[in-house]
């Protein structure tokens, strides 16, 4: 017979769910800001730093390179970090995510150039580059499970989409950091050491990330389950590890999460990445129109993404993210049209539509994923589901749109690449459930929302298939949130 269920733990009051967005927020904006500072760089200034004997669109590429291997340590974090939210916990991972991003991205502050040790500078900047993407990889699990597990049902789109504010936040910190360094220094200046400036700045902001991420409490989803877990521990029986319970039983659901984030992930990096170098290198405009028409499309972003959070409790996850997808598979080709009229105003128009598409695929994300899975394995599920997919989205986006860009010498090629992306992230989620109405303390592999006693029986069979334990488990995988 299987363990009595705990009662299900009290909604976090407002102040306490403010306490909890607030540090999630801050921490995954400081994440941000240090990974997009090491993208924008890498269009705009490291290519000349280390890679100096390349020609200017070779030694971009080079640079997106180092930018492209940070994602193959993402997938890496996402299991490393997983494994041990799952088991001891989301506040202590999140802790060490911030501390190993910010330490990273200090010491390629400090890093000396090509022109100073050759091409040790290059490695140790790619090695650096990994720490980051480690550290990126168990991090957004992490912040936005934390804000999922405290807040209440009806409105989980709303305050889950929070932490998603902390991408377009840390962006606009970044490229706003380089565009002020623009404005108050020569070309030469950024060159020869103003480029260190908003990398050594990441040590303040990881302080203060730091203290205010400390001073939340565990998930308490996460504390009944863990309560579960040890009683059946102490009953001698035994449990999957949570990567085995992903894999067995919600392997459909992360291959939702992978073709979830194509069209997003890919977009993302040619809007917000990608469009630098284009600019600068291919149309030969000034860095400060780039830099300023994506400040832009930020700021407006970070403001979209709760609104459209919210509108996903309205009328359901996929409606909002299917709406995006079809939006920036539709606006990629007016958007390099707009882009290569050279005008600010027009280029500033580009990003910004593009953004608004991409808020609507980003926004009720961090609900819907986390609604896809089991609490003692929702840490590593998220994380696997939406790191490994950018190992194949987001980190060759930028080498494949300069490659193409460098074989047929215009942005068409680009413009189906991103609208490909968004036809398999369409297909994704017509083959996924909606998530909207799930019960976290009983989401599982057959599960939907439950209430009352039938709830508790559901809740009790989730618990058993959650950790593998249960008759349901050992007989196979049941039917998931895909449906198939």
């Amino acid at each position: 017979m299987a363990d009595a269920p705990s009662a299900a733990p009290a909604p976090a009051r407002p102040s306490g769910l403010a306490r909890v967005v607030g540090a999630s927020l801050i921490g995954t904006t400081i994440e941000w800001y240090d990974y997009f500072l090491y993208g924008s760089a890498a269009a705009l200034v490291f290519g000349n730093l280390f890679f100096p004997e390349s020609d200017p669109l070779t030694g971009t590429l080079l640079a997106f390179l180092t930018y492209a291997i940070g994602f193959a340590a993402r997938p890496v974090g996402a299991l490393v970090f997983g494994h041990f939210g799952d088991r001891v916990g989301r506040k202590k991972l999140l802790v060490v995510s911030l501390l190993m991003m910010g330490s990273a991205t200090a010491l390629i502050g400090c890093l000396p150039t090509y022109a100073s040790i050759g091409v040790a500078a290059p490695v140790l900047l790619t090695v650096l580059r990994l720490v980051q993407g480690f550290a990126l990889g168990g991090e957004w699990g992490g912040a936005v499970l934390l804000v999922s597990e405290h807040g209440e049902p009806a409105r989980r789109g709303f305050w889950a989409s929070w932490p998603q504010g902390g991408a377009p936040l840390g962006n606009l910190l970044a490229v706003g950091a380089l565009t002020l360094l623009s404005h108050v220094q020569t070309d030469a200046g950024i060159l020869a050491w103003g480029w260190r400036i908003p990398f050594l700045l990441s040590a303040l902001l990881v302080g203060v990330g730091l203290w205010i991420r400390l001073s939340v409490e565990e998930s308490p989803l996460f504390r009944q389950a863990l309560a579960s877990s040890e009683a059946r521990r102490a009953a001698g029986r035994a449990e999957q590890t949570p990567l085995v319970a992903v894999l067995r039983h919600h392997w459909r659901d992360v291959l939702v999460a992978m073709g979830a984030r194509m069209a997003e992930n890919i977009s993302y990096y040619v809007i917000t990445t990608f469009v630098l170098a284009y600019c600068v290198d291919q149309l030969k405009l000034p860095k400060q129109t780039a830099l300023n028409a994506v400040l832009i499309g930020s700021a407006i972003q970070f403001c979209l993404i709760p609104l459209f959070g919210a509108l996903s409790d309205r009328v359901g996850r996929k409606p909002v993210y299917l709406a995006g997808a079809v939006g920036i598979g539709l606006w990629i080709g007016p958007f390099f049209a707009l882009v290569d009229s050279r005008s600010f105003a027009l280029i500033t128009l580009a990003v910004t539509v593009a953004l608004v598409c991409h808020s609507a695929m980003y926004a009720p994300q961090a609900a819907f994923f986390t609604e896809l899975f089991g609490t003692r394995m929702r840490y590593s599920g998220a994380s696997i589901g939406a790191q490994f997919a950018s190992v194949a989205a987001g980190a060759p986006a930028p080498l494949i749109a300069v490659a193409l860009l460098a074989a047929y010498g215009d942005a068409t090629p680009i413009a189906i690449y991103v609208g490909c992306a968004a036809v398999l992230t369409v297909v994704a989620l017509l083959c996924a459930k909606e998530t909207r109405d799930r019960d976290l303390t009983a989401v599982a592999p057959s599960s939907g929302r439950t209430t009352g006693a039938a709830g508790t029986g559901l809740a009790e069979a989730a618990a058993e298939a959650d950790t593998g334990t249960g008759a349901d488990a050992d007989a196979g995988p049941a039917r998931t949130a895909t449906g198939s």
